[in-house]
């Protein structure tokens, strides 16, 4: 039996089940200090056990998106705020090229926090 967080992954049509699964094994790959978790119903990313960031589909636009969970300090054009007030969203449209250096340079502002 998969365990909640591997069937969430699973369980998306292609392209955005794709655009995930990368994002997922992308994000892991940034520090070995980072941990993956199942929190809220979905899956969270954290470094030495504090949350960092976050995968979820955009239930209006239908796109994976990052969610940063310190979101509020960054100043970044793409990151969205919407109805948050802690955290901002990167939306990824899965039709197109993953943006690689966004999200690293996103992710290592981030973890910058942290370490």
């Amino acid at each position: 039996m998969l365990r909640p967080i591997d069937d969430y992954f699973l369980n998306h049509d292609e392209p955005v089940k794709s655009c995930l699964q990368f994002l997922r094994e992308y994000i892991m790959k940034q520090d070995k200090n980072i941990t993956e978790s199942w929190k809220y119903g979905m899956p969270f990313y954290d470094y030495d056990g504090k949350r960092f960031c976050y995968l979820w589909v955009h239930k209006k636009f239908k796109q994976p998106y990052l969610g940063i969970v310190e979101g509020n300090k960054i100043n970044h054009d793409e990151l969205l705020k919407e109805k948050r007030t802690k955290m901002k969203i990167l939306l990824i449209d899965p039709h197109k090229d993953i943006p690689v250096k966004k999200i690293k340079s996103i992710l290592h502002e981030v973890l910058s926090f942290h370490k």
